[in-house]
């Protein structure tokens, strides 16, 4: 009892180093990057798997593999590159003043960024396991500087998500498990734009009053900010046909998250300050964060090779615009169309033990992106289907003590913006240009049996 006290003790010590961790952002939305052990793989054979306590992401009933307390922190720094080259943007003027989009190409967009990750897992019997998880399941950062010819789309995008994860798993018979859990679910989330108050002006928005902007010449800036608790579920399902050869298959529920906080406006014209918009306020936003649904497959062919595939599904129909709503009511809606599809993502890996202590792994993955075309590609998020080429290895140091390393590097397809200045974007311009990008990813874990 002494030692599981402690255990927890620990736990609850990490979820207030995780909760108070200012680093915690990440480029990208989804993120599978939730343990090391499968990254050497591409996660390939995630949902079966089940080579540590990391399940629990993976396949929750892959903990009743384990009949021994463990621990497991992990960490991953994400390097992500995402460059625009400006192809033609246009501007709801441009006919009548000759005068395009302006601006530049904006600097890198991706911002690199670490992502931690923690997991327990104990026997409570033969047949009943618990498991509890600490993990950012979505994230994205990405920052294009003031001056670049996107900037009244977005300039800086910043969302963050914290999930604690408790796990029950129970062994059915000797072969098959099933296991459930519940996601607290924390959502946190930045944006800032530009706003073309010149255009604005032209355009006759702010009629009676006429200021006489410039076009482009005068920008005033937005800062959105929210937060907001939710909650979902994981289930999974874990058969293992012989020691060697398993099979698994997991569902993580859609989450729904409803985030207030504060708008803040900056830089608007004196001459403005009679209307009742452009005030600083409250605001809230409506996210349903995906379900997904993963099957998996992992075979030992012999003592020393084993190999593994995975497909998942991601349900992104749920994200078909993001719409923040103003407390003030004079204040319209800020609108976002994203139309995103669902998505695929298909991976294969193999691991080699060249000796008893040592495993080296490599794995392959496809990502499709859930963005239909150019027209609904918003530089906030320039997602774009992409290749993964991985590798990794695991030591076991002692009997206690296992240390896993990964990197991974992911080709991005190119990627193009083709918006229109009418609608909901007529005054943040035809954005049109394309998009080139990278990721590398570094990654350790230590895990550590009690």
């Amino acid at each position: 009892m002494k030692k599981v006290c402690s255990l927890v003790l620990v736990v609850v010590s990490l979820v207030f180093v995780l909760f108070t961790y200012k680093d915690c952002e990440s480029a990208g939305y989804a993120l599978i990057e939730q343990g090391v052990s499968g990254l050497g793989n591409a996660y390939a054979g995630g949902a079966a798997s089940a080579l540590d306590a990391t399940t629990i992401f993976y396949n929750p009933a892959g903990i009743t593999r384990f009949n021994y307390p463990q621990i497991i922190g992990a960490g991953h720094v994400i390097i992500p590159s995402a460059k625009f080259t400006n192809q033609g943007s246009t501007h709801i003027l441009q006919s009548k003043t000759g005068v395009p989009l302006l601006g530049d190409n904006g600097d890198d967009a991706g911002v690199t960024a670490f992502v931690p990750n923690l997991y327990f897992s104990m026997p409570i019997s033969n047949k009943l396991f618990f498991g509890v998880g600490i993990y950012s399941p979505f994230g994205l950062e990405t920052n294009y500087g003031n001056t670049w010819v996107g900037r009244y789309h977005a300039i800086k995008s910043d969302m963050v998500t914290i999930n604690i994860n408790p796990t029950i798993a129970y062994k059915v018979t000797d072969n098959l498990s099933l296991g459930f859990g519940i996601s607290a679910q924390y959502i946190k989330a930045e944006l800032t734009n530009a706003i073309d108050f010149g255009t604005m002006d032209a355009l006759g928005v702010f009629a009676p009053i006429k200021i006489g902007l410039i076009p482009q010449m005068a920008d005033g800036y937005a800062k959105l900010k929210g937060d907001s608790w939710g909650v979902g579920f994981n289930i999974g399902a874990l058969y293992e046909f012989t020691k060697d050869t398993r099979i698994g298959v997991s569902y993580r529920s859609r989450i729904k998250q409803k985030l207030s906080g504060d708008a803040e406006f900056t830089n608007v014209p004196a001459a403005l300050s009679p209307l009742p918009v452009f005030k600083n306020g409250g605001i809230t936003a409506r996210v349903t964060l995906p379900d997904s649904l993963s099957a998996s497959i992992y075979h030992n062919i012999n003592d020393k090779w084993a190999i593994m595939g995975d497909v998942t599904w991601m349900g992104w129909r749920t994200f078909d615009e993001l719409r923040i709503k103003f407390d003030n009511p004079a204040q319209a809606d800020a609108v976002t169309t994203t139309s995103w599809n669902n998505s695929m993502r298909y991976s294969l890996g193999v691991s080699f033990k060249p000796i008893e202590n040592l495993t080296l792994r490599t794995g392959v993955a496809y990502d499709e992106t859930p963005i239909p075309d150019a027209q609904h590609r918003t530089p906030r998020i320039p997602d774009t289907d992409r290749t993964w080429i991985a590798f990794g290895a695991g030591y076991k140091l002692t009997d206690k003590i296992t240390i896993d390393g990964g990197y991974v590097h992911i080709f991005f397809k190119e990627a193009f913006t083709d918006k229109n200045p009418t609608g909901e974007d007529a005054v943040r311009g035809g954005l049109k240009g394309s998009y080139k990008g990278h990721v590398d990813i570094i990654s350790l874990q230590l895990t550590y049996k009690f």
